[in-house]
C-alpha cells in the first residue's frame, strides 16, 4: 500500500521559514520522481518544485530563489524547505510521486498540510 505523509506546515509570519517533509512507503522511492504541489483556495492546483531520481530539479517561478526540494533516499523522504514566506504562499502543500513508467494520472498524493502565512 502506498502511503505518503506530510510533516512540517503550520502558521509563520512573513518573511519566516518552514520546512516540509514527506515519507514515502510502499513505492521505491528512489526511482520515483517527487514532487511538491499546492492549492489555495479558489486556485487549481499547481506544481511548486520537483526533483527527479538524478536529482534534476525544478521550480516555479513565483518560489525560485526562495524554495528548496531535496530528497534522501535512504529515508524514502523528500523536503521543500522554504524561506521568505510571503502571504500568497499560503495554501494546501501535498506530495506528489510519480513512477517513470506509469502516465501522470497514476501518480500518488498524500494528504495534504497547511501552510498560512499571515502577521
Amino acid at each position: 500500500q502506498v502511503q505518503l505523509v506530510e510533516s512540517g506546515g503550520g502558521l509563520v509570519q512573513p518573511g519566516g521559514s518552514l520546512r516540509l517533509s514527506c515519507a514515502a512507503s510502499g513505492i521505491l522511492f528512489s526511482v520515483y520522481t517527487m514532487g511538491w504541489y499546492r492549492q489555495a483556495p479558489g486556485n487549481q492546483r499547481e506544481l511548486v518544485a520537483a526533483i527527479t531520481r538524478s536529482y534534476s530539479t525544478n521550480y516555479a517561478d513565483s518560489v525560485k530563489g526562495r524554495f528548496t526540494i531535496s530528497r534522501d533516499n535512504t529515508k524514502d523522504t523528500v523536503y521543500l524547505q522554504m524561506n521568505n514566506l510571503k502571504p500568497e504562499d499560503t495554501a494546501v502543500y501535498y506530495c506528489n510521486a510519480q513512477s517513470p513508467i506509469l502516465p501522470p494520472t497514476n501518480s500518488r498524493w498524500g494528504q495534504g498540510t497547511q501552510v498560512t502565512v499571515s502577521s
